[in-house]
């Protein structure tokens, strides 16, 4: 253990880090198993949701997330299902 106020500091902020970026790649996890458990357009947004906050807190790399985001893409035209737009959402 660090005797030092800002080794002290800096290990309570990496360790507070460590958690969030556990929990996000936990639910980018679930949220892949279940689109593939059971894919559909509601699943396939939510992985992808999860990809993209993944990339907007620096825990992936934008190439990562599109190369993950296409992969299950290509499984979801696959097995017939089509991401529903914003629009045609909203209008139902």
């Amino acid at each position: 253990m660090p005797i030092i106020k800002s080794a002290i500091k800096r290990v309570k902020q990496a360790s507070k880090r460590r958690e969030r970026n556990i929990s996000i790649k936990k639910d980018i996890k679930s949220a892949t198993k279940s689109f593939l458990a059971e894919p559909n357009s509601k699943n396939l947004s939510k992985a992808q949701s999860e990809l993209d906050k993944a990339v907007k807190k620096n825990l992936l790399k934008k190439n990562t997330a599109a190369r993950r985001k296409a992969s299950l893409s290509r499984i979801a035209k696959q097995a017939g299902v089509k991401l529903e737009s914003k629009k045609t959402a909203s209008a139902k």
